[in-house]
């Protein structure tokens, strides 16, 4: 597969030429509203002395790093806040590589999102992919049977992107076991975690390893792409792997210096002052466009999967391959911009996907109802 160049931004420029109204479903922009604490924080911060205008220490606010902490059951120490998940996990995965005596692959599921994949390129890494299963489910026994101590990093994601599978607790434990064997990192990305349908998430880090580094994400939780606050929980500094939070440290200063100041205040106010009423309300409403979605897909005759968290649905219509050409199609001719499945990897590459985060997920259902009617 050609992860060379990223597929989302040319999908969105195609579908913002087309001479039609196109109903956009490429890329995952929450389109509710963010939580009121938010937006009062960002008030408040305007309004606040000069001083608070200037850097903000490297590794993210305090009070913000204690808040994460005292979420995830960890010490202080361990948490970098970062400019998103995106550069949590880039962080993650280049130390893992780093490591005096580290293999050099990264073991990777397919599908897959493709900016892990263009990640692995960009370090000059060998890639190696474990398929998932027509749910999306990932089989341990299938990574341990390719996993070496060769292998620097497995690299998964749950709730998945783009399948929308949740992995059980079970999947999780083991392949916390697989990396313990091979001396490699678990790099467990988590941004999907309040979008857990099923009820079974568990992170990564419930497994107390020293070989896990959980890397996370305010952006699709608060329906902020646009602030870019994530974080990484890396392994006690006191442990085997503590080396890996200097280097990420180090690699963050070096690189962006620091995170935006108001953009964390305003998150940390949000998690002190949202009530669980927010994300429930957020979830219930994403129950409800994945069953009215997948109804119409019912409707065209399609097959698809049914995401047991993140906001995801893929599809395989009949004769139709996820082709980058079929998307142009589907977006010139029925208004509907998706994903082709072939930019995620080879076993998806019949399938399309989704993003049910647009008002218009009816109008887009019905239109693709028609079309292949």
């Amino acid at each position: 597969m050609d992860y060379e160049t990223p597929q989302f931004f040319k999908v969105m420029q195609y579908a913002a030429r087309a001479d039609r109204d196109v109903v956009d479903m490429v890329s995952g922009n929450p389109d509710w509203e963010p939580p009121e604490a938010l937006r009062d924080g960002l008030r408040e911060y305007a309004d606040g002395d000069v001083s608070d205008f200037q850097y903000p220490p490297s590794v993210g606010l305090t009070a913000l790093r204690d808040e994460i902490a005292e979420r995830r059951g960890v010490d202080r120490s361990r948490v970098l806040v970062t400019n998103g998940a995106g550069e949590a996990n880039h962080l993650a995965t280049t130390a893992a590589l780093d490591r005096a005596g580290s293999g050099s692959e990264l073991v990777m599921t397919d599908p897959v999102y493709p900016y892990y994949a263009g990640r692995a390129n960009l370090l000059d890494a060998e890639s190696t992919y474990v398929p998932a299963d027509e749910t999306g489910q990932l089989d341990p026994a299938d990574v341990r049977a390719v996993a070496s101590d060769d292998t620097a990093a497995i690299v998964v994601n749950s709730p998945n992107n783009p399948t929308g599978a949740v992995y059980p607790p079970e999947t999780i434990e083991a392949l916390v076991e697989i990396a313990e064997t091979h001396d490699a990192v678990l790099v467990s990305d988590e941004v999907y975690d309040h979008y857990d349908f099923t009820g079974t998430f568990e992170s990564a880090l419930s497994a107390d390893s020293d070989h896990v580094v959980a890397t996370n994400s305010f952006s699709k939780t608060l329906a902020i792409t646009g602030f870019r606050v994530g974080y990484a929980v890396f392994p006690p500094e006191a442990g085997p792997l503590g080396g890996l939070v200097d280097r990420a440290r180090t690699r963050h200063m070096i690189q962006t210096v620091t995170g935006s100041r108001p953009a964390q205040y305003a998150v940390l106010c949000a998690l002190q002052e949202t009530p669980p009423e927010y994300y429930e309300q957020n979830r219930a409403t994403l129950r409800a466009r994945i069953e009215r979605f997948t109804d119409a897909l019912d409707a065209a005759g399609a097959e698809y999967t049914t995401p047991g968290g993140s906001f995801y649905v893929m599809a395989r219509f009949d004769g139709f391959p996820g082709t980058m050409a079929n998307v142009e199609r589907l977006i010139d001719e029925a208004g509907v911009a998706g994903m082709p499945g072939e930019a995620f990897g080879e076993s998806r590459a019949d399938w399309l996907r989704f993003a049910l985060v647009t008002p218009r997920v009816d109008e887009a259902a019905e239109r693709l109802a028609a079309y292949f009617d």
